[in-house]
């Protein structure tokens, strides 16, 4: 790993590519951390920029990628993995990555970044940490946030606070993602249950 070039924030581009049919199916960043993971485990670690944090590729869907080969190119400054996928690699569920979700920064993956680093602090419970510090609480104080941060959303609603709004949503799902994680309940149970009313 001490071949590979960073940039100057201290990341490399790592391409996964289906080892079975030579498909393309992403392109993410790797820090030291997440590629020392990486190739000393079975399965792809990314650093998320939006979150500033490691990312266990498939922990909220399931869709795994699991490491079968990894090659650095000759200038050192880009990484080559070769996975065998548990299902599709892309955050909606699909085999090809349609031109609307190329932003790899926004929309539904921020969910699977947050509860991958909000499970991450339930593994280490790093000190001074406000997420390990509420689940050590347990599921009832969690609750509780959860509820108040529901409140002030509404309010902000009710009151016509809009330019609040999206921060109290924020609030709002950063502690319903945080409930889930401590009674061990995965965000794909939550996708499935409203695939399931969409009829």
């Amino acid at each position: 790993m001490s071949e590979v070039k960073l940039d100057d924030k201290g990341l490399v581009p790592a391409i996964a590519q289906d080892i079975n049919t030579g498909q393309v199916l992403m392109l993410g960043y790797m820090n030291p951390g997440s590629l020392k993971r990486t190739v000393e485990g079975t399965q792809v670690w990314f650093y998320s920029r939006s979150q500033e944090d490691l990312w266990h590729k498939g922990e909220v869907s399931g869709n795994y990628l699991n490491l079968r080969e990894w090659y650095v190119d000759c200038d050192a400054d880009t990484i080559l993995l070769k996975v065998d996928p548990d299902g599709p690699a892309c955050h909606t569920g699909m085999d090809d990555l349609p031109d609307e979700y190329t932003n790899t920064e926004g929309g539904p993956r921020v969910l699977d970044e947050l509860f991958a680093v909000i499970k991450d602090r339930q593994r280490e419970m790093p000190e001074g940490s406000y997420t390990a510090k509420l689940l050590s609480e347990g599921p009832s104080r969690v609750g509780q946030k959860v509820i108040e941060e529901a409140g002030e959303a509404a309010l902000a609603a009710a009151t016509g606070e809009t330019d609040n709004l999206p921060a109290e949503i924020a609030d709002l799902l950063y502690h319903t993602l945080t409930l889930m994680a401590s009674v061990g309940v995965s965000p794909n149970a939550v996708w499935e249950e409203l695939r399931a009313r969409r009829g």
